[in-house]
């Protein structure tokens, strides 16, 4: 048994190695991008392949988490709680982002003294038309063509409406529902597996975003654009230590600083490849490992990816108040207000995909103020670079989103998450599945029909 525990030890630690490689990657596509940037930009193909490798398993992991989740509860109602208290949250923490980020927009006053040129004007209209969507689009997007096309076409929100009317449906169905959940089980094993799989292509992936960022940047971009950029490096992380962390200890008495040192490695994995999506699967294994149980997991992390954009919601503030400002032509404090609560409400369903922040920042403006529009070409070339902090802050706030509403619905097992936070109880890199955690105190003591099967 000793030896068994150390060869799955020995395998498990070869995951080390992936993560120092994707570390060396990052440093050797900055020089490439430095060095040889025409090359650089070649290499982008590299990183957008991996980062699609990611994103076409996202789809069949939200759909097997919350079937699993949802299929094996016996009381509906705990899903509609969860449900609730995660979105009157995200509604909560997207407002009080917004308060900061006006906060220090306004202490600030970033884009004074730059100047537009006439090469960097009509950007804005480009993106405003890529960004384009009315609410009622929104909502109708929600519901897929198809039973399956979700699965199909990566809709984070209509892989998640499936994947609930599947759950209570076979909730619904009782004894009877017991084997498909067992096989739905045994495919979310295969979609994990895969995943781990997919992981050891992250070096190559990272290169190549990056090389392809700097070689399209550059220098001199940076140095002129400094000010916004420290400005919302800074305010995403007074928000997550000074907002985040207080709200985790107070309500449910975990370290901020634990919780994130836990998910190391997904931070890397998003500052490589600049897109929260590409931890997503990895979120909700680990989520899971800590100890959240899996209806709080697979509800709260899909519908935190739409609904919960701290750093988007900081970086909309931020990028009006400096677009303004550029054009010599500041909001007033109302105008901001009326600005950024329509940008709240048109940033949902963005998941965090690079470059979705810069479309709804477009299309805000060229309903609210279209004259500012021509100020969006100020921002793309550091946009990428915003993206990074962007991504980083969303991930941190549905980490701890979904750790508060385990705690608040009492489906947080905090002796497996003292363990894991202590190094007792490792996650499993190989396949991301734990064989023998059960999830919550709850699902320990009910034996569902999905707990029961394994």
């Amino acid at each position: 048994m000793a030896s068994k525990d150390a060869a799955q030890t020995h395998r498990r630690d070869r995951t080390h190695y992936l993560y120092i490689a994707v570390i060396i990657a990052v440093l050797a596509g900055i020089a490439v991008g430095f060095l040889a940037p025409d090359l650089g930009k070649a290499l982008k193909p590299l990183g957008t392949g991996f980062v699609n490798l990611i994103k076409m398993m996202i789809s069949p992991v939200i759909f097997c988490t919350i079937v699993l989740g949802v299929g094996g509860v016996r009381k509906a109602a705990k899903v509609g709680k969860v449900g609730g208290l995660a979105l009157v949250y995200f509604m909560v923490m997207s407002v009080v982002a917004l308060i900061i980020g006006l906060l220090v927009g306004n202490v600030l006053h970033p884009g004074e003294g730059l100047h537009i040129t006439d090469s960097l004007r009509g950007q804005g209209a480009q993106q405003a038309g890529e960004g384009a969507e009315s609410t009622t689009d929104f909502l109708l997007g929600i519901i897929p063509h198809t039973l399956v096309s979700s699965l199909t076409e990566g809709q984070v929100l209509q892989t998640l409406l499936v994947a609930l009317l599947a759950g209570f449906a076979l909730q619904a169905m009782g004894d009877k529902g017991a084997p498909i959940l067992r096989g739905i089980e045994h495919l979310q094993r295969l979609v994990f597996k895969m995943l781990a799989m997919v992981m050891w292509a992250a070096p190559v992936g990272a290169f190549g975003a990056i090389a392809a960022v700097v070689g399209a940047t550059g220098v001199q971009a940076l140095k002129g654009l400094a000010v916004i950029m420290l400005g919302f490096y800074t305010t995403c992380l007074l928000f997550v230590f000074l907002v985040l962390g207080p709200v985790l200890w107070m309500f449910a008495r975990v370290n901020i600083f634990s919780l994130l040192r836990y998910l190391g490695r997904e931070f890397l994995l998003i500052l490589s490849t600049s897109s929260s999506e590409a931890a997503l699967p990895r979120l909700i294994a680990k989520m899971e490992h800590l100890g959240v149980s899996k209806p709080v997991v697979g509800i709260t992390v899909p519908t935190g990816y739409s609904f919960n954009l701290d750093g988007t919601m900081i970086y909309l503030t931020m990028a009006s108040l400096f677009i303004a400002s550029a054009l010599g032509d500041p909001l007033s404090i109302a105008e901001q207000v009326g600005l950024l609560l329509f940008m709240m409400v048109a940033s949902k369903g963005a998941a965090g995909v690079s470059g979705a922040g810069l479309a709804t920042l477009a299309g805000g403006l060229q309903s609210h103020r279209p004259e500012l529009l021509d100020g969006v070409g100020l921002i793309v070339g550091i946009d990428r670079f915003m993206s990074e902090a962007r991504a980083l802050t969303n991930f941190a706030g549905n980490a701890v989103a979904t750790v508060l509403i385990g705690a608040w619905t009492k489906e947080l097992d905090r002796d497996q998450m003292k363990q894991v936070f202590a190094g007792d109880s490792p996650f499993n890199e190989r396949s991301f599945v734990d064989e023998g955690h059960g999830g919550s105190p709850e699902e320990k003591t009910e034996k569902t029909p999905a707990t029961t099967a394994s």
